[in-house]
């Protein structure tokens, strides 16, 4: 909970606000400011609970763990489930941050792309949408799976190579759904931007939990027939 919570805190609230004082300030990120945002925030979390729990913190990882056989149905869902909360928390903690304070920063913020940070698609864009969300699903879990492996994983250096890992997946997928590879993160959002009375992203919500998912059920299946027999 607390490591999906920090994710999307950080994650969303830097695609939230990169667009704040452009032309005014200077101030504003790009889609590589948040890119890295995402990325720098799995890091960090995973040098810090990744002792604890793993640190999945997201719905798509502990599915693709569970169908690798390493953990038992009854705690990957109440991962899941928890992963889901931590996203909720923090998208209530961001709406309060865009809704509260002057008039101005308010403003500022409502002239961004979005308010939320939560995932969508343009109309008429829902194949390569799903085709994009299940293959870097795919990609991020299957390092996840191959890093962590405890037979020929990539050891105390697994946390950075799955953040950069998700750096380059949101550096490619960002224009196409502003990047999800994970339901928890898009779970939240989609709620407060229902709340904001934008129901696009709750409408199209099911998409961003079942490409994951599939493509971690993928990453799972091809890490299973790759990966190295044990010694």
């Amino acid at each position: 909970m607390l490591g999906t919570f920090v994710l999307t805190l950080m994650g969303c609230g830097s695609a939230i606000f990169a667009g704040i004082g452009l032309g005014t300030t200077g101030y504003g990120i790009s889609t590589l400011g948040v890119a890295f945002a995402f990325g720098l925030s799995v890091v960090a979390m995973a040098y810090t609970i990744g002792n604890i729990s793993g640190c999945h913190i997201n719905p798509a990882i502990t599915l693709g763990v569970w169908a690798n056989g390493r953990m038992k149905s009854g705690e990957a869902l109440g991962y899941m489930l928890f992963q889901v909360i931590g996203a909720i928390i923090a998208s209530a903690v961001l709406y309060v941050l865009v809704h509260t304070g002057n008039e101005a920063g308010v403003e500022a913020v409502f002239n961004n792309t979005t308010t939320t940070g939560a995932n969508s698609f343009m109309e008429g864009n829902i194949v390569p949408a799903f085709i994009a969300e299940t293959i870097f699903t795919f990609i991020f879990v299957l390092v996840v799976l191959g890093t962590t492996d405890s037979r020929k994983g990539a050891g105390n250096f697994a946390g950075l190579a799955i953040g950069l890992t998700l750096v380059l997946v949101h550096i490619a997928c960002i224009p196409i759904t502003g990047t999800s590879v994970n339901p928890a993160r898009s779970i939240g959002p989609a709620i407060f931007a229902a709340i904001e009375g934008n129901a696009t992203p709750l409408s199209q919500l099911w998409l961003f939990i079942v490409a994951p998912f599939l493509g971690a059920l993928c990453s799972a299946g091809v890490w299973r027939a790759i990966a190295p027999a044990k010694d």
